[in-house]
């Protein structure tokens, strides 16, 4: 009799663990060979803490996270790879209610225009603070893309904060912080809180961004292939049943758990495919599973050029290159997935 392999995975409170929870609650890891354990975290740094010291195998990750951590640009160094794709969009810029309530006066307006109106709001006023859940994090990259297009000059014009995305609801109610971008469901919430509202969603700043990915330590990669390759199985079914509009009741319910989300399934359904695009709706974008789970030079060369744009990086060219080669990793991809390169 061959035992279960044991694999330990990291994941935030966030809508985008979905395929992680699902493939864990509906037994597809078991399936596999696997005992997995879940570990939910209550930030990226710890998530990426624990990568690096090897109390985690796996996480749901941030890819610019992932890049900046083999920059060596957080304190944790690690080698880490990407072997899959997990989600696209699913963020959203939330912001106080006297600010969310001047630009959506008279109706919710596109992503441009609400920005251009904060534009405006902010000129002549105190500077305010806005958060994202990490630095090195598709939210900073999509907010201050916003904010730079709108005419605000994301490094001289705002104050940042860190805050993780949990942590975000009672950061604008509290007065520390002024709005946040953070990933679904945590808009709706602040909506349902009476404390905020969302004005863009990150799939009308950039339709088609990549969010997050699952991130693996490189050693273990090697140590445990057939682990990966069970993990990745079964994680490409998951996001085909997450992907699914049909499922989505019951896939809210898991992950309205308390071992899980612990928020109102119906906040979570919002975020799902096919919830409700009305009501909270409205607060909150829906992710995107199974569409796009290949991980592709394309994307990380994506994130680079985004994370330059911001700040000065030590690689560039071919270097970052073969940067990218290193930790996208569509080869292991396509052995768990079945695929056949000619």
């Amino acid at each position: 009799m061959t035992l279960p392999r044991s694999v330990r995975i990291g994941l935030l409170r966030l809508t985008d663990s979905a395929p992680v929870i699902h493939a864990q609650a509906a037994g597809l890891f078991a399936a596999e060979g696997l005992d997995v354990t879940l570990s939910v975290e209550p930030s990226w740094a710890n998530l990426a803490d624990k990568l690096s010291y090897g109390l985690l195998d796996a996480a749901v990750m941030l890819p610019p996270l992932v890049l900046a951590m083999a920059l060596g640009l957080r304190p944790a160094a690690a080698r880490l790879i990407i072997p899959m794709s997990l989600s696209q969009h699913g963020d959203a810029v939330t912001l106080s209610n006297e600010l969310a309530g001047a630009i959506l006066e008279g109706g919710r307006p596109t992503a441009t225009e609400a920005g251009r109106r904060l534009a405006t709001l902010l000129r002549g006023r105190p500077r305010v603070t806005l958060a994202v859940v990490h630095a090195w994090s598709a939210h900073a990259l999509l907010f201050k893309s916003w904010l730079h297009a709108a005419g605000i000059d994301p490094q001289a014009d705002v104050d940042w904060a860190i805050v993780p995305p949990a942590d975000s609801v009672a950061a604008i109610e509290a007065g520390r912080i002024d709005g946040f971008c953070a990933g679904a469901p945590w808009g709706a919430v602040a909506a349902a809180a009476g404390v905020g509202r969302t004005v863009a969603l990150s799939s009308d700043i950039m339709p088609g961004h990549p969010e997050k990915c699952l991130a693996v330590r490189e050693a273990w990669a090697e140590e445990q292939p057939q682990a990966l390759h069970g993990v990745l199985r079964a994680l490409l079914r998951a996001a085909t049943d997450c992907a699914a509009p049909a499922n989505t009741p019951l896939l809210a319910a898991t992950l309205a758990q308390p071992a899980f989300l612990n928020l109102p399934p119906e906040i979570i359904a919002a975020s799902l495919p096919g919830g409700m695009r009305d009501g909270l709706g409205q607060d909150t974008d829906a992710c995107v599973f199974g569409a796009a789970t290949r991980p592709t030079l394309e994307q990380a060369r994506w994130f680079l050029d985004q994370m330059a744009r911001w700040r000065d990086l030590p690689v560039s060219g071919a270097e970052a290159e073969a940067l990218a080669a290193r930790i996208y990793r569509p080869d292991l991809y396509e052995g768990a997935a079945g695929i056949v390169r000619p």
